[in-house]
């Protein structure tokens, strides 16, 4: 049975552990085998340090068992992805795994930028730092969009019903 990592910051929801497990049982009803980070079992009675490197190890052993990754990339405390699910992307993609994202919105990466929050340069539009930004007509930073395999609009459920097709 093929296996998939589920990648994002669901795990930090109050309800992580009934969404993983949600995930991991769409994925049975798929034919898949469901991954959930906070599956791994991590003794928490150890220094912070310690109990953070377990789970970047335990994390990163999902990753290297898994055939696929779907990863939620919506915006996370702020209008990019969370930085430790594009990580398991990149680390994904450079060990060959397929990478599958997902967003619930259809909007380019600029588009996110409210008018109060951007201005025009020669450029294109910068941000209230001065700092260009990117317009490649992709919902999210080229480097993601690029090395996965595809951004579906819409929820988990949606990028396991694509690849059904």
């Amino acid at each position: 049975m093929r296996k998939i990592y589920i990648a994002g910051p669901d795990v930090f929801e109050q309800d992580s552990r009934d969404i993983g497990k949600r995930y991991v049982n769409l994925c049975k009803e798929y034919g898949y085998e469901g991954l959930y980070p906070l599956d791994n079992i991590v003794d928490f009675n150890q220094e912070k340090n310690k109990i953070a490197k377990d789970i970047y190890i335990a994390n990163k052993n999902l990753i290297d068992t898994c055939d696929i990754v779907i990863a939620n990339l919506n915006s996370f405390r702020g209008k990019e992805s969370d930085s430790g699910t594009v990580w398991e992307c990149g680390y994904a993609t450079a060990k060959g795994k397929k990478v599958y994202g997902y967003l619930d919105r259809k909007t380019s990466y600029q588009e996110q930028f409210s008018s109060e929050e951007k201005m025009s340069s020669k450029d294109g539009y910068i941000d209230l730092h001065g700092r260009i930004i990117e317009d490649f007509d992709y919902p999210v930073n080229l480097m993601i969009a690029c090395s996965v395999e595809k951004i579906i609009s819409g929820n988990f459920e949606d990028v396991l019903k694509f690849l059904e097709n």
